[in-house]
């Protein structure tokens, strides 16, 4: 590698042993340039050979240099030598030869010549590399063969053979070029006096080469050249060089020739003028070779020159470099003749004269500088001149020409005195203004001069400026600034002051001031007292007038006495109040602003500091409470006043003790043992004594029961001063929990955590049932039910036979493994009795024996199931095993029924339900509608048996109902009412909240015996979320609704009753911040804000102090704004003011007007905003307008919304039977002033056949003809909703936790986070109808004139097809959803087609959903003109009711070219198989003798009184033949029937319709031109018309009723729903 670095970058080149190295496959080489400019070089050799070894050079060369060097390399093999070239060598130089070996190793290198070995000479030296050096070469001495002899082997070399050949350079013999002078000739030779032959010989001058035509000849010889001039002139100075060269090198010789010239002038001097005192310059240039010199001489006077002098130089006079002579300041001695004389030697000297006349400009020569004037006196000011006539004067005051024709107060006279002018000028009189520069100007043909005179005009001086620096409330210290003095030194002041009431009469005087003073102390004033100020200042001329007055108001003193009448009053466990009276009012010292209370802990341990709070003064007597304290504690408290100067002394400490509080640890070491199967013994020790909080009352201990079921006991407790108790009577071999307490007087304390505990195994009780079959005729099955009560782990059982006839004295004994519940005993006797009992067996022996049955064997076996039947408790979700055994001969037929009301029905096989080969029902993954009495029934030919079994599932709670009782500053009581408890006691509950502007919950485990909750230690002033949930042995249920509550406090706010500014001077400001209130949260931080008015760029200054601030640094007179902002965890305060400060003299100053500079700028951000402020509020606008499209367009959507969360909030039960008993299970509550609905649409993808994921289709596709292989089509329905800001929404899923339990989910907003519940539902309609699950709707359309009432019927089911809600998916089943989904989608459905039919509003109206406190609350009216208006109050709670309203007039169009259902009549029995929710008022309002449904419960009875009273203004129509549709009024039986609420329709007078129940059947007759039947829908809807579209809302559909009259009120029409 070799590395060179150089500018401009060098290039590296290569060479071995003085040759090129070839680029070759084993030479390669790159160069390449690093950061800091150095050039990089490699050189690789690959596979290296003896020939690659030698010398390596590197040379780097750039366009300034080269550099180099070199390195050898040995290459290990066979030495040899490099073939040498012959050497030329130069006489008298170095030379240098290489013997180059390669090959490695060798012994020495040697040189010869003529034989011998070298070095033989002085001038010979042989380095160790092999190099001979030859110093000094001679041509006859080291011209010829030289052999370098490598000894490569002891006795073995080789050697190599150079031929040296010397060169003789030439020599040049010195020559000389003689003076010359122009015009003479000139001969120079150059002879060569040694050197090798041919000698080529050259002239150079200055470096060029000598052309031609020049008036010099050059003649050359073999070795010599001369140089040759004919006539020497200027042109030919300059250096000659004589070049010779050979072979052997280049030499040369120099020579310098000059040429004389004799001076001459090139400017010759002419008479000139000079000004006097000016410069002048006497021309005079001469050039020459040498130069010439020149010398200038004077004769004075201005006749015939009679003597010249040489002229001294001096600072005054100088000769330029040109030869002229300089006069730097011309004197009147200057005039005369002068001559300038050069010489160089070269010929003879030439001289010139000329004549210098002196001119005298006008000049100033007599003037005073100074001078003093009394003001209001007569003054004269006087300046003489002189020099060539005429000669003007001009007087100046400052910079402004005075002319007294102007101003008569200035007079000017001029008068002539020989060679001089006197000018006078007089002022009359003296002013102030006149203490400043006079100035005389003398001006002439040749100048002008000016002389100033500077007049001080003396008076009694100005008044000071006062400044008040400082105001204490018994002094003040003044500072004082002298303006004007008068032109006389100040001599002393006085000061003045007086009450500010009291005239100057009354006035105290500090005289005779130093006037080396400027500040002082006025002292012994009275505290919050005004003074008026005023100062005078004192010169040799006089007093001065009195400074412009001044106000102060000396300040408040620190209160003198302390508060009175100090108690102490503890509130609670953590407070206490203080009450107390204003200082004394002569010991105040002004207005007390508030007062500091100082309280500290007097119980053992404590440090004694006081902690200090403050309050402000709002009266005579005042009150606080101390918050926070410690539980049971004695403190001590003192107070002190305060106003704006300080506090005052403090009161006289008095103690008070804060109240008992309940102990906030358990007892510690608890440990529980088991003693015998009842009996258990408890221990613990005392809770430390800092968290007793009181004085303790003793232990309560809590313990409750754990049974195998997951269920809990009833819990118990006891009460004890001891720290042991021993618990009786307790379960045998019972797990128990067991957690204990302390109490004080205040109450119960911190529990321990729960300990575990198991009473010990005892013998069992009796199997809890017991049953014998005959099986056969010599054989018995008897079973049994496990013991009630085992007392332990049951290992066997043991069954007794005894026959009473047989004479065996002691029955026979058999024993089973404890899992089987039946043994079979054979070998008995036909017609032979026998007594069967059985007895189970613990480790501690055999418990009672069971009943004792009588059997007999049969020869024939009839069906017996050995089962029991009874109620079977299990968890949901779980596999639960009914089991129904049987025996018989032949084998018995098992069946299983399922009560429903007053039928029941066969349990099908699927794959939720499984009966086994032994008769045993599974019911997988069971939930809540699984619950009720399953029938099994075995038969056989000889008879049949049946057992009952009452399935119970458990389920997680009902969601509680969460209110907020109590609010304070940092606590939030909350109470609740919980829900159903799912069939499980409430273990607890999970308490979660949070900040509302976080999505951080904090979970807090209740007790479940809890029905209130203080949250404690909570930020002051802040809004905090918190939800509730309930939790039993099955799970957690699901969560309340998220409530809002915020704790005590505001964001600071100032007092506009407090003044702010407190003190304001030139430079400073002082603030009182004590107007800020905190809000009732201790403030954290105030920001002030301040900057001058027109300035951009605000002084920020922030403090935590709430009582003085300083604003420094300010400038004098100017008005400044302050905005100031406190915080505290309630929110920050703003507040904005003006001020100014003082001027120098402690003036205020004006209100400001806005300067132009402001208003520019003011008109360029205007500029700037206007569009920027247009464009967001166009988008705003936008932004609105879609909005409000939106939510009109999804304002139908939220009605259906409304109407599934009623729906869901049923007891799962059908609406389709009757419910017997009061309604049980959890009921809805919706905070209804807080709901906000939304519901979003979303598209569908269409598919053909079972598909889940189906398209939204309308009922016009519902008709179209299908894939034949394909019966059925999908509609999917959305129902995300989105909890706003204003509060939680209803959920879309069930509220039973057995149907379809929806977690919440958290969602990050940009503001306030809510959760967002999504469910999506498929409907199906099938070309074949169902019987089961159908929807009846019941249309009134345009009938006959006949009365006669058309009716449509279509049947839809619906399963659930999607679940987006993932956060209990392990808890939620598809199928036991579906059933409640489906009554959802069906009554959807319902108003989706009657929104179709009739383009009717479809809306909830009023809706009354309780809990147990039956409290109501309504959603209120829609502002549509049709839909009712006011609704009375329903009697009883639980109920939701909506309507489909008719279209408004303007909507009557659409109503054009609209399918027609399909009419047809409907029988009585159709309605019996209405949901509740679609019975409409025909069903309800006239009672019929024939009545074909079952009898109506009380509770849907009183349903179905509330729905008559809104049937009133239902719109009944009947189809004519061949007549238009007309409005009628509604029937006269409605108006009878309901006297107490009758709504009277608009429309024509016209008969009342016959009933509906008479009505003859009627085919159909459209009102519009015959359209067939079926393809009546299809044909009349848009095709663009779809269901769950982005833009198309769920309900909006472009159909609507047919053949409907164009007048108002025809064919319009409103349905009434009842929801329970």
């Amino acid at each position: 590698m070799c590395a060179a670095k150089g500018a401009p970058p060098p290039t590296v080149t290569w060479a071995l042993d003085d040759e090129p190295i070839p680029r070759d496959s084993g030479h390669r080489s790159n160069q390449y340039t690093m950061s800091d400019g150095t050039t990089v070089s490699h050189m690789n050799v690959s596979s290296p050979q003896i020939k690659d070894g030698g010398v390596y050079r590197c040379t780097a060369r750039n366009s300034v240099g080269s550099a180099e060097y070199q390195a050898r390399i040995n290459v290990r093999g066979p030495p040899s030598i490099r073939a040498m070239k012959n050497i030329t060598a130069v006489a008298g130089r170095d030379t240098f030869i290489n013997c180059r070996v390669i090959g490695y190793p060798y012994y020495s290198i040697k040189w010869y010549k003529d034989s011998l070995l070298l070095p033989d000479n002085h001038r010979q030296v042989v380095f160790e590399n092999g190099t001979l050096k030859l110093m000094d070469v001679q041509k006859g001495m080291d011209e010829g063969e030289y052999l370098c002899s490598v000894l490569i082997q002891p006795q073995l070399s080789i050697s190599q053979s150079v031929h040296v050949t010397v060169k003789v350079p030439p020599l040049i013999q010195p020559f000389e070029f003689p003076p010359a002078s122009i015009g003479q000739l000139l001969y120079i030779p150059c002879v060569v006096s040694s050197g090798d032959m041919p000698i080529h010989i050259t002239w150079r001058k200055d470096g060029h080469v000598i052309l031609s035509g020049s008036g010099v000849t050059i003649e050359s010889k073999e070795f010599m050249s001369s140089l040759q001039i004919s006539s020497v002139s200027l042109k030919h100075n300059g250096n000659y060089t004589c070049i010779a060269s050979n072979d052997a090198a280049t030499v040369s010789r120099e020579r310098q020739l000059i040429v004389r010239v004799p001076p001459r002038f090139v400017v010759q001097p002419n008479n000139q003028d000079g000004i006097y005192g000016k410069a002048g310059v006497l021309n005079c240039s001469v050039d020459g070779y040498p130069p010439p010199k020149v010398m200038w001489k004077h004769a004075k006077g201005s006749g015939n020159p009679q003597q010249y002098h040489p002229i001294p130089l001096t600072g005054r006079i100088q000769i330029l470099p040109n030869s002229s002579l300089l006069i730097r300041h011309v004197l009147e001695e200057d005039i005369g003749y002068y001559l300038c004389q050069a010489s160089n030697g070269v010929g003879t000297d030439i001289s010139k004269s000329m004549f210098l006349t002196v001119k005298i400009p006008a000049m100033i020569t007599s003037h005073p500088n100074t001078t003093i004037a009394i003001k209001g006196q007569t003054k004269e000011l006087n300046c003489t001149a002189r020099g060539e006539r005429p000669i003007i004067i001009r007087w100046e005051k400052g910079d402004t020409v005075i002319d007294p024709d102007r101003n008569m107060r200035y007079a000017i006279t001029t008068k002539d005195n020989g060679d001089e002018v006197i000018s006078t000028l007089k002022l009359k009189p003296a002013d102030r203004g006149d203490s400043v520069f006079f100035s005389c100007h003398a001006i002439n043909s040749y100048g002008e001069d000016r002389g100033l005179i500077q007049l001080t005009v003396q008076e009694p001086p100005d008044p000071p400026e006062l400044e008040i620096r400082e105001v204490k409330a018994r002094s003040m210290n003044l500072r004082w600034t002298q303006r004007f003095d008068g032109n006389s030194i100040i001599t002393g002041f006085d000061i003045e002051y007086k009450n500010k009431s009291d005239s100057w009469d009354f006035k105290q005087s500090t005289r005779n001031i130093s006037p080396t003073i400027n500040q002082a102390n006025i002292v012994d004033l009275h505290p919050a007292s005004v003074y008026s100020i005023r100062m005078y200042s004192f010169n040799k001329i006089g007093r001065s007038e009195p400074s412009k007055e001044l106000t102060i108001s000396t300040e408040e003193a620190a209160p003198d006495g302390p508060p009175m009448d100090v108690t102490l009053q503890p509130i609670t466990s953590q407070s206490i109040q203080v009450t107390w009276k204003a200082p004394k009012k002569e010991l105040q010292n002004g207005v007390i602003r508030g007062y500091q209370i100082g309280y500290r802990e007097n119980s053992p341990g404590s440090n004694g500091q006081y902690s200090i709070v403050e309050m402000k003064a709002t009266g005579d007597s005042e009150v606080y409470t101390l918050d926070n304290l410690k539980k049971f504690a004695q403190y001590g408290v003192v107070v002190q006043a305060f106003n704006r100067a300080g506090t005052g002394p403090s009161s006289s400490e008095i103690n008070a003790t804060t109240l008992e509080d309940v102990p906030s640890q358990p007892p510690e070491n608890v440990r529980a043992i088991s003693i015998t199967s009842d009996v258990a013994v408890i221990s613990w020790s005392e809770p430390p004594r800092s968290t007793l909080n009181g004085v303790l009352k003793g232990y309560r201990v809590i313990f409750w029961s754990l049974y195998m079921d997951g269920e809990w006991g009833e819990m118990q407790n006891i009460t004890t001063t001891r720290e042991r108790v021993e618990l009786r009577g307790m379960e045998k071999f019972t797990n128990y929990s067991v957690q204990v307490l302390a109490y004080t007087q205040a109450g119960d304390g911190v529990r321990s955590s729960v300990l575990y505990i198991q009473t010990k195994e005892d013998i069992p009780g009796p199997p809890a049932g017991i049953k014998a079959v005959p099986s056969s005729a010599s054989s018995v099955v008897v079973s049994w039910l496990p013991p009630a009560k085992p007392n332990g782990i049951i290992r066997k059982y043991t069954i007794f036979c005894s026959s009473p006839g047989s004479g065996q004295p002691a029955p026979s004994e058999y024993e089973t493994s404890p899992d089987q519940l039946f043994y079979r005993i054979a070998h008995l006797n036909r017609g032979q009795q026998y007594l069967l009992w059985v007895a189970a067996v613990t480790s501690a022996g055999r418990g009672n024996i069971s009943e004792k049955v009588t059997i007999e064997p049969a020869g024939k076996a009839p069906a017996k199931i050995i089962s029991f039947g009874g109620t079977v408790t299990t968890p949901w979700m779980k596999d639960v095993r009914l089991p129904c055994n049987s025996v018989g001969e032949p084998v018995p037929a098992i069946k299983w029924t399922k009560d429903s009301e007053d039928s029941a029905i066969p349990v099908t096989v699927d794959g939720h339900r499984l009966i086994q080969a032994n008769g045993t029902l599974v019911l997988r993954s069971v939930k809540a509608e699984d619950s009720g009495y399953y029938t099994c029934t075995a038969t056989n030919t000889w008879g049949f048996d049946t057992i009952i079994i009452n399935l119970l599932v458990q389920v997680p709670p009902d969601q509680p109902r969460l209110t907020v009782s109590k609010t304070s500053a940092s606590s939030i009581t909350l109470a609740w009412i919980p829900g159903d408890n799912g069939g499980s006691s409430i273990r607890g509950f999970v308490l979660q909240y949070s900040v509302d502007n976080s999505e951080e919950w904090k979970d807090v485990f209740i007790s479940s015996s809890e029905r209130s909750f203080k949250l404690e230690s909570l930020k002051c002033g802040t809004w905090y979320k918190v939800k509730l949930a309930a939790k039993n042995s099955v799970g957690a249920g699901r969560i309340s609704e998220i409530i809002e509550a915020k704790t005590h406090g505001r964001e600071p706010s100032f007092s506009k009753d407090q003044h702010l500014f407190t003190h304001i001077n030139s430079t400073h400001a002082r603030l009182n911040l004590q107007g800020w209130s905190s809000g009732g949260c201790p403030i954290t931080a105030i920001v002030l804000e301040y900057r001058p008015k027109g300035n951009w760029v605000w002084q920020s200054l922030r403090t935590n102090s709430s009582s003085e601030v300083f604003l420094t640094e300010l400038r004098e007179a100017t008005w400044y704004e302050l905005r100031m902002k406190a915080c505290n965890s309630a929110g920050c305060g703003n507040e904005t003011a003006q001020f100014a400060t003082l001027d120098y003299d402690g003036s205020t100053i004006p209100p400001i007007k806005s300067a132009q500079g402001e208003g520019d700028d003011v008109k360029k951000l205007f500029t700037i905003a206007c569009p920027v402020i247009l464009a967001t509020l166009g988008v705003a606008l936008l932004f609105i307008i879609r909005k409000k499209r939106k939510e009109k367009r999804l304002k139908r959507l939220r009605d259906a919304k409304s109407l599934a969360e009623m729906l869901i909030s049923k007891n799962n039960r059908s609406f389709d039977t009757p419910v017997k008993g009061p309604p049980q299970g959890p009921r809805l509550h919706i905070d209804i002033p807080r709901v906000q609905l939304l519901i979003e649409d979303k598209e569908g993808i269409k598919q053909l056949g079972d598909d889940k994921a189906t398209i939204p289709v309308t009922d016009t596709e519902f008709s179209q003809a299908v894939n034949p292989q394909s019966f059925c089509t999908g509609v999917s329905l959305h129902h995300p909703a989105l909890i706003q800001n204003t509060g939680p929404l209803i959920d879309m899923s069930d509220i039973r936790p057995g149907t379809n339990p929806v977690s919440r989910k958290s969602v990050k907003s940009a503001h306030s986070t809510r959760n967002r519940y999504s469910s999506q539902w498929t409907l199906t309609k099938c070309q074949a109808s169902t019987p089961a699950r159908t929807l009846t709707s019941d249309w009134r359309t345009v009938g006959s004139q006949h009365g006669i009432t058309v009716t449509e019927s279509d049947s839809y089911s619906a399963s659930l097809s999607q679940d987006t809600d993932k956060g209990r998916n392990s808890m939620v089943s598809t199928e036991s959803a579906s059933s409640t989904y489906e009554e959802l989608a069906r009554a959807y459905e319902h108003a989706k087609l009657e929104e179709q039919l009739q383009h009717a509003k479809f809306e909830i109206t009023e809706c009354f959903i309780s809990d147990s406190s039956s409290d109501q609350m309504t959603t209120g009216t829609t502002d549509n003109a049709d839909s009712m208006t006011s609704m009375s109050t329903p009697s009883e709670p639980g109920i939701c009711r909506f309507t489909a309203s008719p279209p408004k007039p303007q909507d009557s169009e659409r109503g054009k070219g609209v399918a027609v259902p399909i009419p047809h009549r409907a029988s009585k029995s159709d309605y019996c198989n209405l949901p509740l929710y679609v019975k409409s008022e025909a069903f309800f309002r006239k009672p019929d003798a024939h009545e074909p449904c079952p009898v109506v419960p009380p509770r849907e009875a009183s349903i179905r009184n509330l729905a008559r009273a809104y049937h009133a203004q239902a719109r009944h129509m009947t189809l004519e033949p061949g007549a238009k549709p007309l409005g009628l009024p509604p029937p006269a039986s409605a108006a009878t029937t309901l006297p107490q609420r009758t709504l009277p329709m608009p429309g024509p007078a016209g008969p009342a319709p016959a009933p509906a129940a008479s009505a003859a059947p009627a085919p159909p007759v459209p009102a519009e031109p015959p359209v067939p039947a079926g393809a009546a829908a299809e044909a009349r809807v848009p095709t663009h018309s779809k269901v769950g579209g982005s833009r198309d809302s769920l309900l909006e559909m472009s159909t609507s009723g047919v053949g409907r009259s164009q007048k108002q009120g025809a064919g319009a029409y409103s349905k009434s729903y009842t929801l329970v």
